[in-house]
């Protein structure tokens, strides 16, 4: 896609769908966060691999230990959730100090309608300590404990509170105690492959904020209208197009340029709203495909509605399936892309995967995201694994990570190769 090419930094001899691995965001200088900090997981994923050309390559990036350059491949999935509270500003810093190039603000409304980041409009019983303070008396539903039946429950909602009382809130680790008989054992549900290290500074923000944030911190912008939990029109006039108008608006009124914006909905509605309403924005607007929940399956062009050439004709340029859909595995139980990814690459669409590093130890095939390659998922550096037939067979311009070093090195891992071997074959 042409405007892949506007950005700095790139490669020319890469083929359009690695455009983002090879460039660096340089179009705009970050304030104080120049030095990128990899940490030491990506080089422990590394020595975790299987034996092969892939690990060969990545062992070689690791011994040179050159700077690290931020990289558009990698994209901070609600910042970096695997040990900092999601949607904060210290899990937004971290992913930005480990070289992710675009961050996300998954963006929903309090009950003022304004939008703050949080993955989901009703999960403030998990994500922050509400249910510890005098607004869990607002929540849409009380903390009911667990009764030897029925699991420990709540429900709370930004549409419950108004943004001022949002703000008092502060983030944690997502989860919950089903077992637990109190609200201190309720919250107390981290998984125990995060950690609570982190969770004492769960700063909370608008979006306005997350933009002025992403703007100080020098990265890239990709905003997801979540899907309302309260009835629409909200109040009796809020539309699901004002909802959509009003996010964009957003980055409009801070005089952000829409090539920095890559917004996200599961809603096809919302994208072909942006396509129609702000062309600027919506021609980088990222279908978040999940198609799957309505039976698609990854091999089947049959059971896929609408089709790939559907999209393409709307106007969508980005499709963005979880990991499972883009892979599958050969005769030789080696992962390979799906006929889904084969079927997007034909229709000319871009594709960016979801979400790398969610899962927890890999030695038990890996869950939900790795479905589709269970047999072929072992130990953690399948991670690695998975993310070179992504980047380098799959052709995918980004992966949202939990812990974004992880590509980020993958992305100057490649970048280095190439520079050295430019007419090197995938």
């Amino acid at each position: 896609m042409k405007w892949i090419w506007a950005w700095k930094g790139c490669i020319a001899t890469l083929a359009i769908g690695m455009a983002t691995v090879a460039c660096a965001s340089q179009d705009h200088k970050d304030s104080g966060t120049n030095t990128i900090t990899l940490g030491p997981r990506p080089y422990y994923l590394v020595s975790d691999m299987d034996s092969g050309p892939a690990k060969e390559t990545l062992q070689a990036c690791a011994a040179e230990r050159r700077p690290q350059r931020r990289s558009d491949f990698s994209i901070g999935h609600r910042g970096a959730p695997l040990q900092f509270p999601e949607h904060t500003e210290e899990s937004y810093r971290a992913a930005a100090r480990m070289g992710a190039g675009i961050v996300e603000c998954d963006v929903t409304f309090t009950k003022d309608r304004e939008l703050v980041c949080r993955h989901s409009q009703c999960d403030l019983h998990t994500t922050t300590n509400i249910l510890e303070t005098e607004l869990a008396n607002q929540c849409s539903e009380p903390f009911s404990p667990f009764d030897g039946t029925r699991a420990a429950s709540a429900k709370c909602c930004t549409s419950d509170i108004t943004l001022a009382q949002f703000k008092t809130l502060k983030g944690k680790m997502d989860g919950a105690n089903p077992q637990a008989t109190t609200v201190d054992e309720y919250l107390n549900g981290t998984p125990d492959w995060r950690t609570e290290l982190y969770r004492q500074r769960g700063t909370l923000l608008s979006h306005q904020e997350s933009i002025a944030l992403f703007r100080q911190l020098g990265v890239k912008m990709t905003p997801e209208l979540k899907t309302p939990q309260v009835p629409m029109p909200y109040q009796g006039d809020y539309s699901q197009q004002d909802y959509a108008r009003q996010m964009i608006r957003d980055y409009q009124e801070a005089g952000v340029s829409p090539h920095r914006v890559y917004p996200q909905s599961f809603n096809l509605e919302d994208v072909r709203y942006w396509l129609s309403a702000t062309p600027a924005f919506g021609r980088q607007a990222v279908y978040l495909d999940g198609r799957d929940s309505s039976g698609l399956d990854p091999q089947n062009p049959g059971t896929w509605q609408p089709d790939m050439a559907t999209l393409k004709g709307y106007g969508v340029n980005i499709i963005a399936p979880p990991l499972w859909m883009l892979v599958t595995t050969d005769a030789q139980n080696r992962i390979i892309p799906s006929v889904c990814a084969r079927s997007a690459q034909q229709a000319g669409l871009d594709m960016i995967a979801w979400s790398l590093e969610r899962s927890g130890p890999l030695a038990n095939g890996g869950g939900w995201y790795y479905q589709s390659i269970p047999s072929a998922t072992n130990n953690d550096g399948d991670t690695l694994a998975l993310l070179d037939v992504l980047a380098r067979q799959v052709g995918v311009i980004g992966v949202f990570s939990d812990w974004p070093a992880t590509t980020t090195f993958y992305a100057n891992c490649l970048r280095q190769r190439r520079s050295a071997h430019p007419h090197a074959q995938q």
